[in-house]
């Protein structure tokens, strides 16, 4: 795909790629259907009109815009002389209805839960994010502040965030900003169970995004005064009360959005559009954006990997022609690339996820083996049963190897919970010869 700048046919690449013969239509169907799935090809058309087109480069390292996407991007590159002036459009969020209205689509929405979905399931909100915290801090840090121009390397970000050691010849402005992030994303994670997504957290991440950056009384503040965009034609709401009103409309269609990653998105979107403060608005939704992630223990959001200049297009994308195709394309390829960082962070933590996610069935199994005083054969029988009725096949194995390391441990101190008396589990133990 990597020799093709435009959507090709099947017929187009099997000849201009010089595949053989014996390499039917139907092998090539099925291995570009793997790679968009992999997110590295994308289709348009039906049928005979069916066209493909490379979404990353052949070292699957850069991002480009689909055709369509790239149409809009266009449009919004052009000189500023040539575009229309624009203001805010509140029929835009008056349109988005909840759980009906989708900026992601649903094949999109199908991919981020298949990578990013919940590690482990039934766990308080923002384990997860706790438990890869120090990565969360320093990739969301170095991303968020690189694409307002912040000048830190990765290993400068984390020497400051992690060790205090500030880089040499940076700006003062450029260390705060990531000091800033810190605190942010710390109070995000720790305060995730009281996290509601409304407008006093919302100020609450800009107080903390924008402290020493602009002036203390604006600092978690509606502001009350007019702010322009740089390099767009957008001319954003005016006005406290209106701004207040409007964040509030916000706040209130997030909260009722079922799905995590379109209430990320939506969050995304809206805070950034509506610039509701004196400066510091998109840091101040790229953290927002991860309420909806950590609180349900999915990988965050950290926009690894995103071009400022593609991050930039694609916003003023949203803000001059309220599109925001390019924007959710961006959000997508960013995230997978995401969870390829924080799933090797994760094994490299030793979290036993599948573990932790059968723990509850497995206290309840060994609480009816022991009060049922169940040995040998019918011990056997009854967790053989169990594993065919409960647990998919693929976790079997598994679920079995850790059933027998907590039959074979259990003691007064690791029975709590489980309904067993110390009685109940000495005879148990009496007639047990382990299985």
């Amino acid at each position: 795909m990597k020799t093709f700048n435009h959507p090709a046919a099947i017929s187009e690449l099997s000849e201009k790629l010089n595949l053989s013969d014996n390499v039917s239509n139907r092998t090539i169907r099925r291995r570009l259907q793997q790679l968009i799935e992999l997110g590295l090809v994308e289709s348009q058309g039906k049928n005979k009109g069916l066209r493909y087109f490379p979404v990353l480069d052949s070292n699957y390292s850069g991002f480009i815009f689909t055709v369509k996407n790239q149409t809009i991007i266009d449009q919004i590159r052009q000189a500023l002389i040539k575009r229309e002036p624009c203001s805010y459009n509140a029929d835009w969020l008056d349109a988005y209805q909840a759980n009906q209205t989708f900026y992601l689509s649903l094949e999109q929405r199908q991919r981020l839960h298949q990578q990013g979905k919940p590690l482990i399931d039934n766990l308080p909100a923002g384990t997860y994010a706790r438990k890869i915290f120090n990565h969360l801090l320093i990739n969301l840090s170095y991303n968020s502040a690189r694409l307002e121009g912040n000048t830190y390397s990765l290993v400068d970000t984390e020497k400051l965030l992690l060790e205090g050691k500030t880089a040499a010849n940076k700006l003062d402005m450029e260390t705060v900003m990531l000091l800033n992030h810190k605190e942010a994303i710390r109070y995000l994670v720790d305060g995730i169970n009281r996290m509601a997504i409304n407008v006093d957290n919302i100020r609450t991440l800009h107080y903390l995004l924008a402290d020493g950056l602009i002036q203390p009384e604006d600092a978690g503040q509606i502001r009350e005064t007019g702010v322009r965009i740089a390099l767009s034609s957008y001319i954003p709401l005016e006005g406290k009360q209106r701004l207040t009103t409007q964040l509030n409309c916000i706040v209130s269609k997030a909260r009722q959005i079922q799905n995590p990653y379109e209430q990320s998105f939506f969050l995304l979107v809206h805070i950034s559009y509506l610039q509701a403060f004196i400066d510091v608005n998109k840091r101040t939704a790229r953290l927002a954006a991860n309420i909806p992630l950590v609180r349900h223990n999915l990988v965050p959001v950290s926009f690894n990997d995103i071009a400022i200049d593609d991050y930039i297009s694609a916003l003023i994308s949203c803000y001059e022609l309220n599109q925001i195709k390019p924007l959710a394309q961006l959000y997508v390829w960013s995230y997978l690339r995401s969870c390829k960082h924080y799933e090797t962070r994760a094994k490299s933590l030793g979290i036993d996820t599948l573990r932790v996610k059968y723990r509850q069935q497995r206290r309840q199994l060994i609480a009816y083996i022991v009060t049922q005083q169940l040995y040998d054969s019918a011990q056997e029988e009854y967790i053989n049963n169990y594993l065919k009725e409960n647990v998919p096949e693929n976790d079997q194995e598994k679920f079995k190897a850790d059933l027998q390391h907590d039959l074979n441990t259990l003691a007064s101190y690791n029975i709590a919970g489980m309904g067993i008396t110390l009685k109940q589990l000495e005879e148990w133990k009496k007639g047990n010869k382990g299985w």
